[in-house]
């Protein structure tokens, strides 16, 4: 799911001279209506590489926070409203470093025994996207999209297709090995 440019990008990066920026974000399961689901946020519009992106609840570690555990848990409760005392953590994946902004990402994988009453941080999330796992593991909304960001114009991306967004980028990496430790089980 790594765009082209980004392989390209992350061949020619010497990682022993690079001083990244650390964050978390968290892919929280969790049952309605007799399906699981997660949520996916559409961030916010602003002058930043990641502006009007979907996303994974998450961001960047702070000095308070435990471990970067810690930090997914947080910014979950902070962006979405989900309480962390409700989320059992499950997995950390793959780690995914994003040359556009420099960050190095952590991700995790964790679950509520019950949907969670999401309230959202307007300030950075501008909308809540609620997205059935059945979906993501349906091979038909992998798809392929010429798009246009803030640092890349009509870049060629591998994407998933999930209730009307396009999911790109690290986003769709992590639920590209998400999707591949589901199915190998």
């Amino acid at each position: 799911m790594m765009p082209l440019s980004r392989k390209e990008a992350l061949d020619s990066l010497d990682f022993k001279k690079l001083t990244p920026k650390f964050a978390a974000v968290l892919c929280l399961f969790y049952p309605k209506a007799g399906e699981i689901y997660f949520p996916l946020i559409l961030r916010n519009k602003y002058p930043g590489v990641h502006s009007n992106q979907v996303s994974f609840p998450g961001g960047r570690i702070e000095a308070t926070d435990v471990d970067f555990s810690h930090t997914a848990l947080r910014e979950c409760e902070e962006e979405i409203g989900v309480q962390q005392s409700h989320v059992k953590l499950l997995k950390q994946l793959t780690d995914i470093y994003i040359p556009p902004s420099n960050f190095q990402v952590k991700s995790f994988i964790g679950f509520c025994n019950k949907a969670p009453n999401f309230r959202l941080q307007t300030s950075e999330v501008q909308e809540l996207i609620e997205v059935k796992l059945s979906d993501l593991l349906d091979d038909s909304v992998l798809v392929s999209e010429n798009l246009s960001t803030s640092y890349a114009h009509q870049i060629d991306v591998k994407a998933f297709k999930l209730n009307n967004f396009t999911v790109w980028g690290a986003t769709a990496m992590i639920l590209s090995e998400i999707k591949y430790l589901l199915k190998s089980l």
